[in-house]
């Protein structure tokens, strides 16, 4: 993989479609995923009782 720069300006716009673009079609895009594993670990750490909310 090439090495890569790209500008302050230019992440922002490009983070979200980068992101999306891990996977293959038809897949949840990565951000989807993410979200799920946090929901997942929030849920556990719940049931062990620590609230992810103030942990540090």
């Amino acid at each position: 993989m090439a090495n890569v720069t790209v500008t302050h300006d230019e992440r922002p716009r490009d983070l979200e479609a980068l992101v999306n673009a891990v996977g293959t079609p038809g897949d949840p895009s990565i951000t989807v995923r993410l979200d799920t594993a946090e929901r997942v670990l929030f849920a556990l750490a719940r049931v062990q009782g620590i609230d992810p909310d103030t942990a540090p």
